[in-house]
């Protein structure tokens, strides 16, 4: 029986530390330890796809927490269902002793152990879509206040309002106009109308 963990963090900035201490604290070692920094959204990720290729038999998978694994409802239900049928491993969550496969393996533990799951990968997805929520709401409250987003606009090219002027007063043709402020002309025209709107 070997013993594995797995780690997963939703960005490269995000710290693993937590996750790492506890694992070792369960006897895990390092080199069985395989981490993924990516969102948890589907099982698409490269150190848990090579997780399971490693996985027999018997072999026992250390997880900190059931979002660690996932945060997609069904996704979860159907890859504990892999791990534990197909795989024939067991799994340990560290923060709920209640989702620990060695334990129970008669009618009710396997019973109480699905009942926990289906609350707790429930409360994972229900997470993440209040996490979207709140970002959405937290980006139409910047907008709202005129924070913008996205890269600041380049400034006008110092000649642009003389160049304008003449392309205004049709001296100049627009392709002209775009080539003197070294712009492409559909810069140039989306400048030119920002441009009047501001001016009234």
């Amino acid at each position: 029986m070997a013993q594995y963990g797995y780690v997963r963090v939703s960005s490269m900035d995000q710290n693993e530390d937590r996750q790492l201490i506890a694992l070792r604290e369960a006897g895990v070692q390092n080199k069985m330890i395989f981490i993924d920094k990516q969102s948890g959204k589907d099982f698409n990720r490269p150190q848990y796809r090579r997780l399971l290729r490693r996985l027999k038999k018997d072999d026992l998978l250390f997880i900190k927490s059931i979002d660690r694994l996932g945060r997609n409802y069904e996704e979860i239900q159907q890859q504990w269902s892999v791990l534990t049928k197909e795989k024939g491993i067991d799994i340990c969550v560290l923060d709920m002793p209640l989702l620990d496969t060695r334990r129970g393996k008669d009618l009710v533990g396997t019973f109480l152990s699905d009942i926990v799951l289906q609350v707790l990968s429930f409360v994972a997805e229900n997470e993440r879509v209040n996490i979207r929520q709140r970002q959405a709401e937290g980006i139409a409250a910047a907008k709202a206040r005129g924070v913008r987003f996205g890269r600041p606009p380049k400034p006008l090219p110092d000649n642009f309002y003389v160049v304008y002027c003449r392309w205004k007063e049709k001296e100049i043709s627009v392709q002209q106009a775009a080539r003197e402020c070294r712009l492409p002309c559909s810069t140039f025209h989306y400048k030119a109308k920002k441009y009047e709107k501001s001016a009234h």
